[in-house]
């Protein structure tokens, strides 16, 4: 803090302030610079924006669909509709005959699978309906059913589960599942076998062996049956029950809880009751996995639980168009029916399964249509579960047939309704007899969408020039330059955005980068195209009715005759399309599209170098090094107006200390004479 004019009762402050106005004018004239720079950097980097959506929208016009468009025209759309893609042929086709339609394989059960006089609950637990079954043998097993999901870290062909002490594996030829990405591996259980691709050896420790190397970041979901579950819980407060997670639970095979290190077992008569070494009861257990204690026990108490639960398995089948594919089910006794005709539904054995609970009986739907086992069903099921207690065993199925029909006098047939043929996709709606008159299709320019796209590209091409002719011709005003803080406090706001406004004029007028590419697209557009592909009527845009217009001022837009262009595409579509896109290796030879794209690209490269672009540091780019260079050469006179101030204050400060100086001696002359 510095206090002046104590002595010579000057405003010191205000001198030295004043005077470092005028040093500090430079200063002002560097920031003026760089704000200037840096708005013209940004003032390119829109350009370069407007410039990349234009160039994008380039791009995609010379996609064959913009000038291939087709239409087509069915005679009767009641039985037959059809789309045609950009690269149909003009032609026509006629449907003298739809024998019949393609159809999807269904297979319905024989019957109720309900008992007599009862009825199940397909939304409750499969294990507490299965007395209301009509067939109870469901094959329960007792064990864990589990899934798990390994991500390689690195390749490779041995991977392992993660299993519990005193868990193994079981029944894993018929309950173990291994998916790679979805793919389904064939399992191997004999360790003397040799694997071959698509095989995978399991052993009852989890050890997985590919004969296939599964790469890095693979998904492998492994479904599998342990033979038992165990399970740790510590209640957070004191407590008399717990929940176990797994249900139902076999009392008939052993449950041991652990407690302080302490066995508690089901053995005895009584499989539900937990007894200790003494044979008196600890705990009571039902089917559901409650255990009830007899006494209350401590919160944060560890209670581990080793017990097994009710499950099933099931496999299920289909012949699909790629080829037959088999999913199988491991069922818990918790699962309800509806779960499990879900989880068909959702798998890849392309089956949709539905319970009627009117009729009480289950179908199975395949999700494509078509015939893929001429020699047999579509629809593959299997004893137990869904031929035994589903009834499909003796169920019949319908369905899975081609569409077969007459084309140009061709009897064939398709797997589906909807179907290609020379670019044409073709929908059959309903059977035509042969008593019926034919159905035409006609396949033809879709000329209105093609001057669509034209004119829309056009309109395009319009706005970007008026949008680089307004930026190269703004007024530049030289008496307006960027506003200092200082400068900013005599203004409104209002005045304030005036003026930036004026000052941010004119930042690109006559630049010599757009310039060159307005001179540079209206000779793109201009210039003929010569090449062999393309019709000698039919080289420049004038002939198809496109011409620039008489308004000079409007800096070279296009205009379009829509009737000559209508015309010119009606009758020459390939050579208005070949006038647009062709390649060649001389501009001259190349389509107008393809001038344009590479115009604008060297264009947008050249913007880039001077002005950068959002990620790029101002050492890459000649706007970013003149910024860097200010900057430094204001850093630097900063430091010299620092040092200035200093040399004033202590100017001034040595002019204090000698008024003061000469205060004190005239005081003491004065006291001297005085006395």
């Amino acid at each position: 803090m510095r206090i002046g004019g104590l002595a010579s009762g000057m405003d010191i402050d205000t001198i030295v302030s004043d005077l470092m106005k005028a040093e500090r004018m430079p200063l002002d004239k560097l920031t003026k610079n760089k704000q200037v720079i840096e708005w013209q950097r940004d003032a390119y980097r829109e350009m370069n924006t407007l410039l990349l959506n234009f160039r994008n929208q380039t791009f995609d016009m010379k996609l064959s669909s913009n000038f291939g468009a087709r239409t087509v025209t069915s005679s009767n759309e009641s039985k037959i509709t059809a789309i045609a893609k950009s690269a149909a042929d003009l032609s026509s086709f006629t449907i003298s005959k739809i024998d019949q339609l393609a159809t999807a394989a269904t297979k319905v059960n024989a019957g109720a699978i309900s008992k007599s006089g009862t009825k199940i609950d397909a939304s409750v637990s499969l294990y507490s309906m299965k007395d209301n079954f009509a067939n109870t043998n469901f094959g329960w097993t007792s064990g864990s059913v589990e899934t798990q999901t390994v991500s390689p870290a690195a390749n490779g062909k041995t991977f392992k589960l993660t299993l519990t002490a005193g868990v193994e594996l079981q029944e894993i030829a018929n309950h173990t599942t291994v998916k790679v990405d979805g793919k389904s591996f064939k399992i191997i259980t004999d360790p003397a076998s040799t694997l071959q691709t698509g095989d995978v050896r399991v052993d009852k420790d989890g050890n997985l062996e590919f004969f296939d190397e599964i790469s890095k970041g693979s998904t492998i979901k492994v479904d599998f049956a342990a033979t038992k579950k165990i399970e740790t819980l510590k209640p957070t407060a004191d407590f008399t029950e717990i929940q176990l997670a797994k249900s139902p639970i076999s009392l008939q095979d052993e449950v041991v809880v652990t407690i302080n290190g302490i066995d508690y077992r089901n053995s005895g008569t009584n499989k539900n009751e937990l007894l200790a070494a003494d044979n008196s009861v600890f705990a009571k257990i039902d089917e559901i996995g409650k255990i009830m204690f007899t006494n209350q026990q401590a919160k944060d108490t560890e209670v581990k639980v080793a017990y097994e639960q009710m499950y099933f398995a099931f496999d299920i089948g289909s012949h699909t168009s790629n080829g037959q594919v088999n999913e199988r089910f491991l069922v818990q006794g918790s699962d309800s029916l509806d779960s499990v005709l879900s989880k068909i539904s959702s798998s890849d054995a392309g089956l949709s399964a539905y319970y009627d609970t009117f009729t009480d009986q289950v179908t199975l739907t395949r999700k494509e249509t078509g015939d893929f086992n001429e020699a047999g069903n579509e629809i593959i099921t299997t004893p137990g579960f869904l031929n035994n207690i589903l009834r499909f065993g003796s169920g019949s199925e319908t369905g899975g047939d081609n569409a077969v029909f007459t084309v140009n006098g061709l009897s064939t047939e398709r797997t589906s309704n909807t179907f290609d043929m020379n670019g044409v996709t073709f929908t059959l709606k309903d059977k035509l007899l042969s008593t019926e008159p034919s159905i035409s299709i006609n396949v033809a320019n879709d000329t209105n969408k093609v001057v669509e796209n034209i004119t829309k590209f056009v309109n395009s091409y319009n706005e970007l020039i008026e949008k680089i002719q307004t930026k190269v011709n703004e007024e530049k005003y030289k008496d307006y330059l960027p506003l200092t803080d200082n400068e900013r406090e005599g203004l409104s706001e209002k005045q304030q955005e005036k003026w930036e406004e004026m000052a941010r004029s004119g930042l690109l007028r006559r630049d010599s980068l757009l310039s060159g590419l307005l001179s540079k697209m209206r000779t793109d557009f201009y210039s003929p195209v010569s090449n062999a592909t393309i019709d000698s009527n039919v080289k420049q845009l004038s002939s198809i009715g496109i011409t620039t217009t008489s308004n000079y001022l409007e800096g070279g837009k296009l205009v379009i005759n829509e009737d000559e262009l209508r015309k010119a595409i009606e009758e020459n579509p390939e050579s208005v399309e070949k006038l647009f896109t062709s390649s060649g290796s001389t501009s001259g030879e190349q389509g107008i599209l393809n001038r344009l794209y590479d115009s604008l690209t060297n264009t947008m490269d050249s913007i880039k170098t001077k002005a950068g672009n959002s990620n790029a540091t101002n050492d890459t780019f000649t706007l970013g090094k003149n910024l860097n260079r200010i900057t430094d050469q204001m850093d630097r006179f900063e430091d010299r107006l620092t040092q200035v101030e200093n040399r004033y204050w202590a100017q001034f400060t040595a002019m204090e200390k000698a008024i003061q100086k000469s205060n004190s001696q005239m005081s003491f002359l004065m006291q001297q004479f005085s006395s």
